[in-house]
């Protein structure tokens, strides 16, 4: 394949065109995600990490995020595929990069603010124990979780809106189904909360996956989503 061919193929964020790697390699990711979390689910991290404090967990969650975008840009090469290309969008100028962020400030208020609230309303949702051990306590924990929440933008984005979304609706024929299925996939892969917030997390996952298909691109999510974990353990941080 020529290089122009290869640009021509490009995918774009939530189409469902082709896929983007083997039903192999999909497979192999998604026991990754789930994988981590049944552990999650079954092991008390912050109780597993006391002694050492919060450091370790965060660097061992930055190094599985990371480990796992490095698979799949390895998988998109084999195709010829750059990851940016599965990023979609492109920061040309400041305004561009300032207007993805208003988009996912305002995605992050209307959705991860008002409708999550609303929803935990309604269900009851309540905030796990293990999810406020996992807060930062110290100013070295805040900055470090400041970059896993970093980490999370991008990697999660581009795992779970990025390549499973595009995975997915190639492999039902289906930009729908590809959102559904990654959604859930996403809030299966945060067992450590409970089933009440995984519902909501998959739930959030949808919104997410519609917002990436309506830009074509990662970049307005990804600032939405690092944005809302950097002020989450912020709050935990202050209320300490």
């Amino acid at each position: 394949m020529s290089s122009d061919k290869a640009l021509s193929a490009a995918p774009n964020p939530g189409s469902s065109n082709s896929s983007v790697a083997s039903n192999w390699y999909t497979a192999i990711v998604l026991c990754l995600m789930l994988g981590l979390s049944v552990l999650g689910a079954h092991v008390n991290l912050p109780g597993a990490f006391a002694a050492q404090g919060h450091v370790p967990m965060y660097l061992l969650v930055i190094f599985f995020e990371w480990v796992t975008v490095a698979f799949i840009s390895w998988g998109l090469h084999r195709r010829r595929i750059r990851l940016s290309d599965l990023v979609g969008g492109s920061w040309a100028g400041p305004l561009h990069f300032l207007r993805d962020l208003g988009l996912g400030v305002a995605f992050l208020i209307v959705f991860g603010i008002v409708g999550l609230q609303v929803l935990s309303s309604l269900l009851n949702v309540t905030e796990p124990e293990v999810l406020r051990e996992m807060m930062p306590k110290t100013w070295p924990e805040m900055i470090l979780w400041v970059l896993m929440a970093l980490t999370a933008g991008f990697c999660e984005e581009v795992i779970f809106r990025g390549f499973l979304q595009r995975q997915f609706s190639a492999l039902t024929r289906s930009m729908v189904g590809g959102i559904v299925l990654q959604a859930i996939v996403f809030g299966l892969s945060h067992g450590y909360q409970g089933w009440k917030l995984m519902s909501l997390i998959s739930t959030y996952g949808v919104c997410f996956g519609l917002f990436a298909h309506w830009r074509r691109s990662l970049r307005p999510g990804m600032l939405a989503h690092a944005l809302q974990d950097t002020l989450g353990g912020l709050a935990g941080f202050l209320m300490r």
